[in-house]
């Protein structure tokens, strides 16, 4: 099969994000790295873009040249990932959605829940994928514990529990580090810190192992180093269309813990959890039954999860191949494939509408409130 050709705006040395991309992308070996505007430093993005294999014309100095670049081309790139920092995905993703390129977006896929509506309308009226590098959905046991729900194998879903909480950011005398900083201040990070940093993935985890969507939430921020204006602590409780219950905890204040994020998900007749520093396992508890170790790799586990296994069972795989599994089903879907796990738009914005609602409801006490984006209300 031909290599679908790839490019990437953002993510360049240096960058958290932009080896997870490299290295999800390439591990399948279904695209090839064929375009990128990796800094927003001209001359230094097309220096790191050739170091990295790519030809010199398609080495850009921005994303503007790189769309103006790619548009016209025949071996124009069948999908961009944005990368960028938060507040320029939406002009971006925009921009090249109206071009007809596929795109994936870091998360928040916006800043504003208009913003993200009108992405998702741009992408159905231009017939092209937007996703959303929800990736920590795309491990394989997770992709399990969503068919085994699905299944009806816990039954009708009761209680979702999950947190998503380290304590990176705990010293105080660190609080001024530029790198730490923006991300409490809302003229770099919007409206909200830890939450939309990284509540939504607990809250887009919950919705897709559930199968359920958020309707209702009630939300309390903290913020518990002083000279912070957003959120480093919040509690968040909801409520699901079909009735579930959820209660969601993150932090970046929880000294000792290095990447906590975890689910618990409890049904009528059993019981699911899984957690990110033990990806391969997922635990399942049926009711009066005794606790089962499922692991990654063995028989009999749902198509999904076995589709998205590489390596033998008892050999670890870790969180670049969880990206790697959002590469995998982009590759499907550009192809024509059906990929209903691959976070798109609607997860984008429903994200953004629970962090506004979550802003809104800590602000007003944890006022219980509507936290679906008016479209689909």
């Amino acid at each position: 099969m031909t290599k679908l050709k790839w490019g990437m705006i953002g993510g360049g040395e240096g960058s958290q994000i932009g080896p997870a991309h490299r290295l999800g992308a390439l591990a399948d070996g279904r695209f090839e790295f064929a375009a990128g505007a990796l800094d927003h430093r001209p001359d230094v993005g097309r220096e790191y873009a050739q170091r990295l294999g790519i030809a010199a014309d398609r080495s850009y100095g921005d994303w503007q040249e790189m769309l103006a670049g790619e548009k016209n081309r025949d071996d124009r790139i069948d999908l961009v990932t944005v990368a960028t920092p938060n507040a320029t995905h939406f002009e971006i993703a925009k921009a090249f959605l109206e071009a007809g390129f596929n795109v994936l977006c870091e998360k928040p896929m916006t800043m504003t829940v208009e913003e993200g509506e009108e992405i998702v309308k741009v992408a159905e009226k231009a017939g092209k994928i937007c996703a959303v590098n929800y990736c920590y959905s795309a491990y394989p046991m997770v992709r399990q514990a969503r068919a085994m729900v699905r299944d009806g194998e816990i039954g009708k879903v009761r209680l979702v529990v999950t947190n998503f909480s380290h304590g990176h950011h705990g010293d105080a005398t660190d609080a001024d580090n530029p790198r730490v900083r923006w991300r409490y201040d809302p003229k770099m990070a919007g409206v909200s810190g830890q939450f939309a940093d990284c509540g939504i993935h607990a809250l887009h985890m919950a919705s897709f192992i559930a199968d359920d969507e958020v309707e209702t939430l009630s939300a309390d921020f903290a913020s518990t180093i002083p000279s912070r204006e957003l959120e480093d602590d919040a509690m968040v409780n909801f409520r699901m269309r079909g009735g579930t219950v959820g209660r969601l905890w993150t932090s970046s204040v929880a000294i000792g813990r290095q990447h906590g994020f975890d689910i618990q998900v409890f049904g009528e007749t059993g019981g699911l959890r899984w957690a990110s520093e033990q990806p391969n396992q997922l635990i399942y508890t049926p009711v009066n039954g005794r606790t089962q170790i499922i692991e990654k790799g063995e028989g009999g586990l749902h198509d999904d999860a076995q589709r998205l296994s590489r390596v033998a069972i008892a050999h670890p795989e870790g969180f670049p191949l969880a990206v790697a599994n959002i590469y995998c089903d982009l590759a499907d879907a550009i192809h024509g494939a059906t990929r209903d796990g691959l976070p798109n738009a609607e997860a984008g914005v429903r994200s953004m509408a629970a962090v506004h609602t979550a802003v809104a409801s800590a602000k007003e006490g944890g006022v219980w409130m509507d936290a679906r984006p008016p479209m689909f209300r």
